[in-house]
């Protein structure tokens, strides 16, 4: 993926070193976007090894409109996990348990899980109910009836909520456009974290596009991908000039089963990725405060 290595460079070369939230430092531009044209191939990067079952999980478990991570855990995706564990420190609860028996305590306790498993009103509350609106079902619903439309929209960003999420949405807003029988997305990413961030979110919301082109008979397109403070943590710096080393090698292809007409009625199974071939997997710590 020639687009995300350039976004990485340009990065690099016209960024400003900048203080965050998380202490970690960051390498920042503001307003930065790519496309990723889907006839050429299933967008996930192949300068690193990318964990492909982290991302439909995910993406599978915001659809549900689910907001505790027991699902993830239960699935062995480990994404979300520092969130709520840092929120579990601060509680009367915590009995100095490490990330690991706190995990466990998520996977086998299911009151322990409803208790400090859940994130607040993140991206599953409101896709599916933003006070009350279910967009996802809506957009679906409006691009098969009207699908000239100019609002096919889709808002993660709820400012009367974002005080309950444990992490305001990053990737906060979305808008499908229709032409030729062909389906396009564009997302709006208010904050992105280049390394290890930004290729979940590529690959996310390309099989997100995929998965609506179907289910309302069109051909996904193009995935528009603009991001406002596009950064690179310190710490992320030599595994990125890594990468940037490295051959890019031909996009795999993401099959996907026919059969599914409902958007709800997705599972894991139905989504198969096949001439896959990345470099090895680069590991880098996440900033999570």
């Amino acid at each position: 993926m020639k687009q995300y290595l350039e976004m990485c460079e340009y990065i690099l070369k016209n960024g400003d070193t900048k203080d965050d939230r998380t202490n970690t430092g960051t390498i920042s531009v503001f307003g930065y976007q790519t496309k990723y044209d889907l006839d050429e191939g299933f967008p996930l990067l192949t300068t690193k090894k990318v964990h492909l079952k982290s991302i439909i999980h995910e993406l599978l478990w915001f659809i549900s409109g689910d907001t505790n991570i027991k699902y993830l855990v239960d699935n062995k995706v480990n994404i979300w996990n520092e969130w709520p564990y840092e929120i579990f420190k601060k509680s009367n609860d915590y009995q100095n348990e490490s990330l690991v028996e706190f995990i466990d305590k998520i996977k086998n306790d299911e009151e322990f899980a409803k208790k400090h498993g859940e994130l607040g009103p993140v991206y599953g509350k409101q896709w599916r109910n933003f006070l009350g609106v279910d967009q996802l079902l809506n957009v679906i619903d409006d691009i098969k009836k009207n699908p000239n439309s100019r609002r096919h929209i889709i808002s993660a960003w709820n400012p009367s909520e974002i005080k309950n999420m444990a992490l305001p949405p990053c990737h906060a807003f979305m808008q499908f456009y229709v032409n030729n029988g062909e389906l396009s997305l564009q997302l709006y990413q208010r904050s992105g974290d280049v390394f290890l961030g930004i290729p979940f979110n590529i690959a996310s919301y390309s099989l997100l596009l995929m998965m609506v082109a179907q289910v309302t008979n069109l051909k996904p397109k193009t995935f528009v991908h603009t991001i406002g403070d596009a950064h690179i943590y310190l710490n992320h710096l030599d595994q990125v000039n890594l990468q940037l080393t490295r051959e890019i090698r031909k996009l795999p292809k993401m099959i996907i089963n026919p059969e599914i007409k409902n958007i709800l009625d997705f599972k894991y199974e139905d989504f198969s990725l096949t001439d896959y071939n990345p470099h090895p997997l680069i590991k880098g710590v996440v900033a999570v405060w």
